[in-house]
């Protein structure tokens, strides 16, 4: 019977490793946290979930062996990236035209909620950086010999992810808070708004124009 998870040692040192670099900000934390400040706390649970889903994703194709097209093929690379970058700019265009008016988290329909959730996901999945992680950071935990490396991995990307979801989520919830003290404010919304198209915008420059593959 193959093993599912490594050695108890290799085990405990991937969750403490998994576990700080889940608390290190990254764009899929700013994500959760705008969506959580401009559209309350159900958005930024939601969102959480979203790039959860997204990260699954990530761990299928590093168990199948996907990933790796992705870090043999620079073509392969530069499509995802600018696809990814389109999106998150697209994302920035829309909440920069909403302009004063405000979100309704008490009374947001589900196919809100659903959209919500399918930008975080579409976000995670379109970010080349997280398949390449994931094939980088994995397999550093998979025993050869345990006798199913993909049954690892997908273990071992599950931990991670469900470690990643329960951080985002709390900071989905905080930003939600830190978002309803400021509902009554007069110009709150507008300004919002604002700065979160510009974390969005910000994030889509960051994938555009960051480090080129070497």
């Amino acid at each position: 019977m193959p093993e599912l998870l490594p050695s108890l040692p290799a085990f405990l040192a991937f969750l403490a490793a998994g576990f700080a670099l889940n608390l290190t900000p990254g764009p899929d934390m700013l994500y959760v946290a705008a969506r959580g400040a401009a559209e309350g706390r159900r958005a930024g649970i939601v969102s959480a979930l979203g790039i959860g889903a997204g990260a699954l994703v990530h761990t299928g194709f590093a168990a199948l062996g996907l990933a790796a097209v992705l870090a043999a093929s620079a073509m392969a690379y530069e499509v995802i990236r600018w696809a990814g970058a389109a999106y998150l700019l697209w994302i920035a265009v829309q909440l920069w035209k909403q302009g004063d008016l405000p979100p309704q988290p008490a009374g947001l329909p589900k196919s809100s909620l659903w959209r919500i959730f399918a930008q975080g996901a579409v976000t995670n999945v379109l970010n080349p950086k997280v398949a390449l992680f994931f094939l980088a950071f994995l397999p550093q935990f998979v025993d050869p010999a345990g006798g199913n490396v993909a049954l690892e991995l997908v273990v071992l990307g599950t931990v991670f992810n469900v470690s990643g979801t329960i951080v985002n989520l709390a900071v989905g919830v905080l930003a939600g808070r830190a978002g309803a003290f400021f509902a009554r404010r007069a110009r709150w919304w507008r300004w919002q708004n604002r700065i979160v198209a510009g974390i969005m915008a910000a994030l889509a420059a960051r994938l555009a124009l960051g480090a080129q593959r070497t």
